[in-house]
């Protein structure tokens, strides 16, 4: 009952929050605030609680499910579950929600309550698709979240944002009818195979398809879930998007709806569609090289602090690609932990170029420079996630990236190689970013206030999560390793006859 419960609440609170914009314009973001708060009590506490059953193997290696019958006639059921990878997901899009709400506490803008609303139902279809084991479930979820982001760029984002919204939904759209397709090919080919029709993830593992069925069927998969990390050549839409949303859409973005990509390239593509997904890697792996570099490379020529988080941001999403490719143990504990890490960094920067729009009202960095003198704490925060950002030692962001090259390096070298560049590519960016805004001479005549006590608390809480994942990343590590052990079991046994991917030769 508590996976409906946390998909229910924020629906539900977002309904409220539209409601009692009519009671007092303040009221909107309170009702989000506490809808989100308990949420992430609801996955706290059933994490703490079930920290010793993340490995339960009797009930179909979930460590909770629930399951009503929703479509019989058409093999469709209301089918949630969590393992230990979507429990950490979960607990990060509720935490970021939070986050969302408090970045923009201050900002008054039209129609609060509707703002609010968009707001908890992409975190409510967020959460639906990171638990949904019903492939119709999955992409009804999927569906859902793209609507209301919609609107949040549309209606509240700054400059361009119809184009912004437009690219959008057109890209995201083009991926999900491509994702509908590859399921319904699924669902036809495995009940003309067996006799039952089924959108249950469990029984399509085992559906019988063909080498060449199985490989158009992925690439549809595939192509959806790129688009969502923004993978080179399906990026065209990521900087818009991230750059003309508000804060929160921005931070939401890349912070959680972003993980969609990736949690569908492991719970789906792999373990459905081993041997196609297999003949790939080479393509998956030049295309992930090519996102890493790009995405360091583009940075360099951006004026604009979120266009230049965005780009960044597509940096870190090739890793992922890559970690999930190469489908060892480490690199995908790297990409877990990579998930995290970089939803906490990246949501911290957006909510920092917010607090800068809010005090200067630009986020142009040629309008910028010289600000440590009037906001120390800004520039002191500012540093420690552009330093996160970069992968400095000793901070989340980097025990993700360096288990996922280590872990290339096995398969690829030349693929490890190119990441490894992009990375040093990204220290060089990233303290040019801090000298633009807060070194060298100051631009503005206008003081620029420093953070204020409620702004300190939350960049604290921020700044003690993404070092404790740096520093001590054990528990994050412990939860995710029986959900990745049980997705390579399901890979491996389809290649009885050619282990040698997984024992760390080439593909």
């Amino acid at each position: 009952m508590i996976l409906l419960l946390l998909v229910l609440v924020p629906f539900t609170g977002g309904a409220l929050a539209w409601i009692s914009q009519r009671i007092n314009r303040a009221f909107p973001q309170w009702v989000a605030l506490a809808t989100l708060l308990v949420d992430f009590v609801l996955i706290t506490s059933f994490w703490a609680s079930r920290a010793r059953a993340v490995s339960l193997t009797q009930k179909g290696n979930w460590i909770a499910q629930f399951y009503h019958t929703w479509l019989p006639q058409m093999g469709i059921s209301f089918h949630l579950a969590l393992d230990g990878i979507s429990l950490l997901l979960v607990a990060l899009t509720a935490f970021l929600g939070i986050m969302a709400v408090l970045s923009s506490w201050n900002n008054k803008r039209d129609h609060e309550g509707f703002y609010h609303f968009n707001l908890l139902w992409t975190i409510a279809a967020v959460i639906g698709v990171f638990m949904a084991v019903d492939l119709f479930l999955f992409y009804f979820f999927w569906e859902i979240m793209l609507i209301p982001m919609y609107f949040i760029i549309a209606m509240w984002g700054r400059e361009n944002k119809s184009r912004a919204a437009i690219k959008f939904f057109i890209f995201t759209q083009a991926g999900s009818l491509l994702m509908l397709l590859s399921i319904l090919g699924l669902y036809f080919i495995n009940g003309n195979a067996t006799g039952t029709y089924t959108f249950d993830y469990q029984a399509l593992i085992h559906a019988p398809l063909s080498a060449r069925a199985a490989g158009w069927i992925m690439t549809g998969f595939f192509i959806a879930f790129a688009i969502k990390l923004g993978i080179v050549p399906f990026h065209g839409w990521l900087p818009d998007a991230y750059g003309s949303a508000p804060v929160a859409g921005s931070l939401l973005l890349a912070g959680v709806m972003a993980k969609t990509g990736a949690y569908g390239l492991v719970r789906f593509c792999l373990p459905l569609f081993a041997h196609a997904s297999i003949h790939f890697s080479s393509i998956a792996l030049v295309l992930a090289a090519v996102t890493i570099l790009y995405g360091a490379l583009m940075a360099f020529s951006q004026t604009d602090i979120k266009y230049f988080i965005a780009y960044s941001s597509m940096g870190h999403m090739g890793f992922v690609l890559m970690g999930v490719t190469i489908w060892g143990t480490m690199s995908l504990q790297g990409v877990v932990v990579l998930m995290l890490a970089h939803g906490i960094s990246a949501g911290a920067l957006f909510m920092l170029a917010g607090s800068l729009d809010e005090r200067l009202n630009t986020f142009d960095l040629k309008r910028l420079g010289g600000l440590w003198a009037d906001a120390p704490r800004l520039g002191g925060t500012f540093m420690v996630f552009a330093l996160a950002s970069m992968g400095l030692p000793g901070l989340g962001t980097f025990i993700g990236e360096f288990l996922i090259v280590v872990d290339t390096f096995r398969v690829s070298p030349a693929a490890a190689i190119a990441a490894a560049s992009g990375a040093v590519v990204s220290v060089i960016y990233a303290l040019l970013l801090v000298e633009r805004v807060f070194q060298g001479r100051k631009t503005s005549a206008v003081s620029c206030p420093d953070l204020n006590k409620r702004e300190t608390a939350v960049f604290a809480i921020l700044v003690v999560v993404i070092v404790w994942m740096g520093l001590y990343p054990k528990p994050f590590l412990d939860t995710s390793a029986p959900a990745i052990k049980t997705l390579r079991t399901i890979v491996e046994s389809n290649f009885t006859d050619q282990p040698s991917f997984f024992r760390g030769n080439r593909p």
